[in-house]
């Protein structure tokens, strides 16, 4: 669930109404899109990253940059959707739809029409890890905009009638999705990986769950989640650090020191198994599993590298050129690691014509099998180290938004301020015969399929 109110450059002369300030908010979007296009020259050139301590002890990672009057934060506060409670799932997605509904002495419009007067753009989002926040707003206006984060992030109002009104957008998505196949597949996909561990619940919940979740509960998850301990930060623009140490304060200095997490276990994604989620489709979807492999493991690069070859959505990955170029049975097949906080997995994905899809699946556990034996060859492994190395700053860093969302994982990751200089260090120091092990490690294992669409006679066989 995301909540996005539009920036505004400058104060209206009048009180605006409602109707005014959406169509002012239209306009300043456009305006701040415009000026994020130049920011990729930011990510060109050698950014210097600083670690900023407030007086009461906030850090933030801040690249200051001056060439547009806009500041961006982005922050995360550990726990997500695992933390819903049994009965109560849906609840952390709920809640990160109520931030800009109201919060301090203002009621929703109030605070909506204050965010427009403020020239500021504000959102939350959940995932199964974490509560994320982020703001852009104009350099002039920050003390306002930053006041109204801070009233948004300390004192939420949960009043009913936005819980009721949010709580009504969510379910219609829930009852629209439960004839969806993809949904119902994602679901399936959910609970035949992870058993009964929160990471097999869907993050929006049940009619039940949604019903259920009370002003009370939104209070509480609040409470646990919202804390010093849990919270990382990143600042990107036109402010420099003594004015941030301040607003840092302001923000989040009086949250509680530590945050009241349920304890949620590690898992291993169970795998050889075959999923079929039957539907009369022209199209069918294929998702294959493989184990993953953690980021702080000593061969992670070596498997970054094994899976950008595999299929890691480059035009000359492995599963590209079989799949797609010399046969055309889809327009898109992919494959990524996936790491979470409580489990990793090696995913591929593809989709393809229903009548096809047994020879699709085929291939391209085929082309997993060759790997796994054969490795890749030094010309691959090459060309790989050279795109990952080059795409990096394009992929992570064209925006003043993206830079802050990547210093924000590099944080949670826990990799180092200094961790953009040695990347490339660690990508060339990868040997051929680390990739090939990883092949082996990863690949050798019999992996879970997932086939949606008519029904096909044995996809689980390799």
């Amino acid at each position: 669930m995301k909540s996005t109110t539009a920036l505004n450059p400058r104060k209206p002369f009048l009180f605006p109404t409602r109707r005014e300030g959406k169509a002012r908010a239209t306009l300043v979007t456009l305006l701040l899109s415009i000026l994020f296009l130049i920011l990729p020259a930011l990510a060109a050139r050698a950014m210097e990253i600083q670690s900023v301590t407030s007086p009461k002890g906030v850090t933030a990672w801040l690249v200051e940059d001056y060439s547009v009057p806009v500041v961006a934060i982005r922050f995360v506060f550990g726990g997500g959707s695992t933390q819903d409670p049994p009965g109560k799932e849906g609840l952390a997605n709920l809640m990160t739809g109520l931030f800009d509904e109201g919060a301090g002495p203002l009621d929703s419009e109030a605070f909506q029409i204050k965010l427009d007067d403020a020239g500021a753009e504000m959102s939350f989002d959940e995932t199964r890890d974490g509560i994320y926040g982020s703001m852009r707003m104009l350099a002039e206006q920050r003390d306002e905009a930053f006041d109204l984060l801070r009233l948004a992030v300390n004192e939420p109002r949960f009043d009913q009638a936005p819980i009721d009104r949010i709580r009504a957008q969510v379910l219609s998505g829930i009852i629209a999705n439960e004839n969806d196949p993809d949904t119902m597949a994602q679901n399936r996909w959910a609970r035949a990986v992870y058993g009964d561990h929160p990471y097999s619940r869907s993050d929006q919940g049940t009619r039940q769950s949604i019903a259920a979740i009370t002003q009370a509960d939104l209070k509480a998850l609040h409470k646990a989640l919202f804390a010093r301990g849990g919270l990382h930060v990143a600042v990107v623009g036109a402010i420099d650090p003594e004015t941030l140490k301040k607003k840092l304060d302001m923000v989040f200095g009086d949250l509680p020191p530590n945050q009241a997490l349920a304890p949620v276990a590690d898992i291993e994604p169970k795998l050889a198994q075959h999923i079929e989620v039957n539907y009369d489709l022209p199209q069918t979807s294929l998702r294959l599993a493989w184990p993953g492999v953690k980021r702080k493991a000593a061969d992670f690069f070596p498997a970054v590298l094994m899976n950008e070859i595999l299929g890691g959505g480059t035009f000359t990955s492995r599963l590209f050129q079989e799949v797609r170029e010399k046969r055309g049975l889809a327009y898109s097949v992919n494959s990524s690691l996936v790491n979470q906080d409580h489990a990793d997995a090696l995913i591929v994905t593809t989709g393809t014509r229903s009548d096809r899809a047994a020879e699709t699946l085929g291939i391209v556990r085929d082309v997993v099998k060759r790997l796994a034996e054969d490795g890749p060859t030094e010309a691959e492994l090459a060309a790989t180290k050279k795109y990952l190395i080059g795409a990096y700053a394009i992929n992570n860093l064209d925006s003043s938004g993206s830079i802050a969302a990547t210093l924000v994982e590099l944080q949670l990751d826990d990799l180092g301020i200094d961790y953009m200089q040695r990347r490339t260090g660690y990508i060339n120091a990868v040997t051929l015969d680390q990739v090939k092990a990883a092949a082996r490690k990863l690949l050798t294992a019999e992996p879970t399929i997932m086939v949606v669409g008519p029904p096909l006679a044995g996809a689980g066989k390799g």
